[in-house]
């Protein structure tokens, strides 16, 4: 039966060859010995290919569906044993056992890689990820450029604020420096010193005494108004004012005089917590 290793038995006729020629059963031996060799190089080779297809029968049931791995169950079962297979020739066995390899290395290159073996693939990212990505940097630069424009609102109201104070302060200083009465000179007087700050505070504190007394004894009285105020230059405690201004002169004659009109620029600064006069100078 094929597929055993036994010796074939001898009959009539080997015994009459090996009578006639004493070399014959030599040869007899050497061809029992190679057909041993190609029936055992035929078992390993059907041994492989079915080891072949048990393990690509075992993929393909990880990985294909149930139907699938039903209809490659039934091409195994279909396989002949190998107890039907017909002995091949010591070329055939050589070349089935070539062709399985090169089957087995295309499946391993071409197909899935084996269990246990991690693809070396780079791994793009999901939509979902770069949409979410792209939603968080637009949102950060959103929210710093509210912020660069939050910072620059408030900056600006500050200075808008400042703005309005040295204004309003401007106006006043001016008002108060030019609208003397004789009946409140002295009064008078005093509250320009008090507007005032500086080397200017410093020499009409001086000639103070002197100008009340003109005030009083020509009986002089001015009243001044301001037109329009705006701030040429500023910094968080100075400030430059350009004032526009009219007073009208009037004296004990009784002579009045036409609103003439002034143009003045004023320097203030902050001091003790109020802003004051520190110069100030007339301009055509």
């Amino acid at each position: 039966m094929p597929g055993t290793n036994s010796p074939p038995k001898l009959d009539a006729s080997h015994i009459a060859l090996e009578a006639e020629c004493p070399d014959a059963a030599g040869l007899i031996e050497e061809a029992e010995a190679e057909a041993a060799q190609a029936e055992a190089l035929a078992v390993a080779a059907r041994a492989r290919v079915r080891a072949i297809r048990l393990r690509r029968q075992a993929e393909a049931t990880v990985t294909a569906p149930p139907e699938a791995s039903e209809a490659t169950a039934v091409d195994g079962a279909s396989t002949p044993s190998d107890g039907e297979t017909e002995l091949p020739s010591p070329a055939a066995v050589v070349v089935d056992a070539e062709i399985a390899d090169a089957a087995e290395l295309r499946a391993d290159e071409g197909g899935q890689p084996p269990p246990g073996r991690k693809a070396g693939r780079f791994r793009r990212p999901r939509r979902t990820t770069v949409v979410v990505s792209i939603a968080v940097l637009c949102t950060s630069a959103l929210l710093a450029a509210s912020t660069v424009m939050v910072r620059h609102h408030e900056d600006l109201m500050r200075k808008q604020q400042r703005a309005a104070e040295f204004t309003a302060a401007a106006r006043q200083v001016v008002v108060t420096l030019m609208s003397i009465n004789a009946a409140s000179a002295k009064d008078d007087v005093q509250r320009i010193i008090d507007s005032s700050t500086g080397q200017f505070r410093d020499e009409f504190q001086r000639a103070a005494e002197d100008f009340t007394k003109v005030a009083q004894s020509a009986k002089v009285s001015t009243k001044t108004s301001v037109q329009a105020a705006t701030v040429e230059s500023m910094t968080d405690d100075t400030a430059v004012v350009l004032v526009a201004a009219s007073s009208t002169l009037t004296n004990a004659a009784g002579a009045s005089e036409q609103p003439r009109s002034w143009r003045l620029s004023v320097k203030l600064a902050r001091d003790g917590g109020q802003i004051k006069m520190s110069s100030m100078e007339f301009i055509s």
